[in-house]
């Protein structure tokens, strides 16, 4: 029975050594794929931002130019009634098509009070702010996320199971060049 007591011993040793290992390679896999949904949560707030904006970009111009049509057949139709002498064909076709561009923009401005430009290009702007504030969140998790498995690399135990199985560090997120530039929308293109 005695020649059992060593081997026992040393089994335990080697069976807790090996519950030690095992939990440390554990926490450093669920810290890493911890981070790995971080930053595919930030890949898909980005995919929002090239999805999104430029629809919106494209749908605030659509707005602007049908508005901008109107406004330009009223101010021809101005224009054609005054350049024609008073009890002409001409003068009548002119007034005609004043009050045919006048009552477009009654349409339009009773269904928007509002031109409906001016809205879109609010609702862009939310969005676009809506938008930078998904991807800062998403980033800003991700860099804690980060944070955490770095430090169990970089600390006991952690850093010599991630040595042995080869985990490696993953680059936090940071500002590029040039991000301290507001990114500028044009709609004259």
């Amino acid at each position: 029975m005695k020649s059992w007591v060593p081997i026992a011993v040393i089994a335990g040793i080697i069976l807790l050594f090996a519950i030690w290992i095992g939990g440390a390679y554990n926490s450093l896999v669920v810290d890493r794929v911890g981070v790995q949904t971080a930053q595919a949560q930030v890949e898909t707030q980005l995919q929002r931002r090239f999805d999104l904006i430029p629809n919106l970009e494209a749908s605030v111009k659509g707005a602007q130019i049908q508005e901008q049509k109107v406004f330009k057949d009223i101010a021809q139709a101005r224009t054609h009634y005054a350049g024609t002498a008073p009890q002409s064909a001409d003068r009548v076709q002119a007034a005609n098509q004043y009050e045919s561009a006048i009552g477009r923009l009654l349409v339009v401005v009773e269904s928007y009070p509002q031109l409906q430009s001016n809205q879109a290009i609010q609702d862009l702007m939310t969005q676009l702010e809506g938008t930078e504030n998904r991807i800062s969140v998403a980033r800003q998790r991700y860099n804690e996320t980060d944070q955490l498995y770095m430090q169990h690399l970089q600390t006991f135990p952690g850093n010599i199971i991630a040595g042995m199985f080869h985990f490696l560090p993953l680059p936090l997120f940071q500002s590029t060049p040039g991000a301290e530039t507001a990114p500028k929308v044009n709609f004259n293109q």
